[in-house]
């Protein structure tokens, strides 16, 4: 994705807050050189914001009529409006090298044994995975087949398949799940309630006899 930025001379608290009013977007470039100091305008920003690949791959940034490659590393929302308020960028050129995390897209579940068959419930526990690689390898997103799953199975993060030079960044021993098929819950019928139990034998074990009804009274 390609998008313009202009070079920002004013700085300041009160410099960013009259950019804002008129439309723009502060912001900064840094890496593989001295940081810079720039300015968006806010809605093609606010647009752009709004596409997974903004976020996922390597951008080309248009500045003082050269064409840089950077990443997006960070952007600050209002509290309550639908504003951008601030955005940071990192330059990054061949011999980059990024953690990031990466979005993850599913596909192929509904033709699985534990959906077909064992009517399953798939959970998306985690929709992104962090990836080390070389800015140039950087996937927008990672596929992740979902054909061969069976009842009752979890996938990892150490499960899903990632492109050559991918690699996984894991954080101590933690191998988090990314995907459950949990199997559908069983509704168990109330059982009916139980017979009226017999009468308790009178002593000697022979039941009591039961009581006859009484007679109606004489009529006058």
């Amino acid at each position: 994705m390609k998008f313009v930025a202009y070079e920002r001379t004013l700085q300041g608290t009160g410099a960013s807050r009259r950019l804002r009013l008129s439309g723009k977007v502060p912001g900064i470039v840094y890496g593989a050189g001295e940081p810079k100091t720039i300015e968006l305008d806010h809605n093609a920003l606010f647009f752009a914001l709004k596409k997974e690949a903004f976020h996922s791959s390597i951008l080309e940034m248009e500045l003082a009529g050269t064409t840089q490659k950077v990443l997006l590393r960070d952007f600050q929302m209002h509290a309550w409006k639908p504003q951008v308020q601030h955005i940071d960028f990192q330059r990054v050129d061949d011999t980059t090298r990024l953690h990031k995390k990466v979005p993850l897209h599913f596909a192929g579940e509904e033709n699985s044994v534990a959906v077909k068959t064992d009517k399953c419930l798939i959970s998306h526990v985690a929709n992104e995975l962090e990836i080390e690689c070389l800015a140039t390898q950087l996937p927008e997103f990672i596929a992740v087949d979902l054909s061969g799953l069976i009842k009752g199975q979890s996938l990892h993060a150490t499960d899903i398949q990632l492109p050559a030079g991918i690699k996984l960044v894991r954080h101590g021993s933690l191998n988090p799940v990314i995907v459950a098929a949990t199997p559908p819950k069983i509704e168990v019928e109330e059982a009916a309630p139980a017979a009226a139990a017999p009468a308790a034998p009178a002593k000697g074990g022979k039941a009591a006899p039961a009581k006859a009804p009484a007679k109606d009274a004489k009529k006058k």
